[in-house]
């Protein structure tokens, strides 16, 4: 009798709690499942663990370091926890439309906010560690993934590609302490292993095509449909944002809504003509001479540019604090030109003729591999990181450059001219995850012996 009573009394709850959540939208978008059968879902239980394990390693890790490294990982935990939240919601969500998942997936979105406003704009001496932690998680993204069209990669391909971008300052991280502080390599290996290869062997296993949301039709909670903040766009937004004009429709786009080339300049009168001014010689300055002729870092002159010319040329020109730089769309046939950019984030997806580095400052790019060459010209503190193969690389006329090479580029011939600081990273035969850094020598001696001149370079030993 009091079993059957109690019985009762739960399902009474349970449809007053149905009830509540139908009447309240505000309390479906807070999720609030049926715990019992989310603790017996297998799915939502290997998250769990994913998270006691993979995330735990991670905040041990970062226990030992402290400082803001402790903080961006209580933001990576923070990012997970969400993330289960959102997997259990969407079993009781009807899948939502482009204009309801922004408002869906709005609690991920705050938090990678707070974690990219922690490593934006700082001059830690953790700032790497800030910019790997934050930037991988767009790997999360994938639990928005609706179908095919909805402008995000399948889940598992999400995960790898925005870890890729992340790796570039993990890779930072292990350089810079791999023979000074174990915990800090440390924290950079397990970082990387939660997403690589836990989180995607994870969704190969429950979600290899997305998430599974509620059918049409059911007694459901609906995702909500309010407006999402401008700034609240994810990682979602990338693809769609990748998506230049190409061809003669973008030469004539562009011609189209160009100003007048006489706009902008100023009518001369008689008395500014050089010929009637006595206070102009006809003798050029040194100094301005010196001024035309000087290299110009990281110009920002000019509209900026992202897109494919005529078919064969991507272009990259004139952007500023851009790390979201993508080129999916790519082939051998074409080539990528990146001009005039600063504290920048490039990432070629695809294999492509050749890619060449000009004028930039502080600008990352990761590429698949090239045909033909990589050239770095008139550039300043830049990195690069080939993840395939690359015959050739020409570094020209540059200041600061690391170079990250792959198991399948160190055949690769490395030409320099007229440039300094340049170091190139290759993977360690003795350690997994590891790089050994060797500096390419920038000083030579030249002796004439024999009736010619041998050139050495300059080796220096330490006591």
């Amino acid at each position: 009798m009091g079993e059957a009573l109690i019985g009762r009394l739960e399902a009474a709850v349970s449809r007053l709690e149905a009830l509540t959540a139908g009447a309240h939208p505000s309390i479906a978008s807070r999720g609030l499942p049926d715990n019992a059968a989310a603790a017996q879902d297998p799915a939502i239980l290997a998250f769990d663990d994913l998270v006691a394990s993979a995330v735990g390693r991670v905040s041990a890790a970062a226990g030992k370091i402290g400082a803001e490294v402790a903080d961006v990982t209580r933001l990576v935990e923070k990012a997970f926890l969400v993330g289960k939240d959102l997997l259990v919601r969407t079993k009781q969500t009807q899948k939502p439309t482009v204009e309801s998942l922004a408002a869906f997936m709005g609690p991920l979105n705050e938090t990678i906010l707070e974690a990219n406003a922690l490593a934006e704009g700082t001059r830690s001496s953790h700032a790497n560690h800030l910019k790997a932690a934050a930037g991988s998680l767009a790997a999360l993204a994938w639990i928005g993934y609706t179908g095919k069209g909805c402008g995000m990669p399948l889940p598992m391909a999400q995960v790898e590609e925005s870890w890729q971008m992340a790796e570039f300052y993990s890779n930072k991280v292990l350089v810079e302490y791999k023979n000074k502080d174990s915990d800090h390599v440390e924290w950079a290996k397990a970082l990387k292993e939660l997403y690589v290869p836990n989180l995607r062997d994870y969704i190969k296993r429950f979600y290899p095509l997305g998430p599974v949301w509620q059918p049409p039709g059911c007694a459901t909670n609906k995702a909500p449909s309010a407006p999402a903040p401008p700034s609240a766009s994810l990682a979602i937004s990338t693809a769609s944002s990748s998506q230049p004009k190409s061809g003669m429709s973008a030469v004539f786009a562009e011609i189209s809504s160009g100003k007048p080339v006489t706009q902008g300049l100023r009518k001369v009168t008689d008395d500014m003509k050089s010929k009637n001014r006595t206070d102009k010689t006809g003798v050029v300055a040194a100094e301005g001479k010196e001024t035309r002729n000087a290299p110009s870092f990281g110009s920002t002159k000019g509209p900026a540019k992202f897109e494919l010319q005529m078919g064969r040329k991507w272009v990259v020109e004139h952007h500023i604090g851009n790390k979201g730089l993508v080129i999916e769309d790519c082939d051998t046939k074409q080539s990528v030109y990146a001009y005039g950019c600063k504290d920048c984030v490039l990432q070629v997806k695809g294999k492509v003729n050749n890619i060449t580095i000009d004028k930039c400052t502080k600008v990352g790019v990761l590429f698949k591999g090239v045909v033909a060459a990589c050239e770095i010209v008139n550039c300043n503190s830049v990195e690069v990181q080939c993840e395939g193969s690359v015959p050739t690389i020409s570094i020209d006329n540059t200041s600061g450059c690391q170079l990250y090479l792959s198991k399948e580029s160190l055949e690769t011939s490395i030409t320099t001219a007229k440039s300094s600081e340049i170091n190139a990273l290759v993977p360690d035969a003795n350690s997994d995850g590891d790089w050994v850094e060797h500096s390419l020598p920038q000083q030579y001696i030249h002796a004439f012996n024999d009736g010619q001149f041998t050139t050495s370079p300059v080796s220096h030993s330490g006591a």
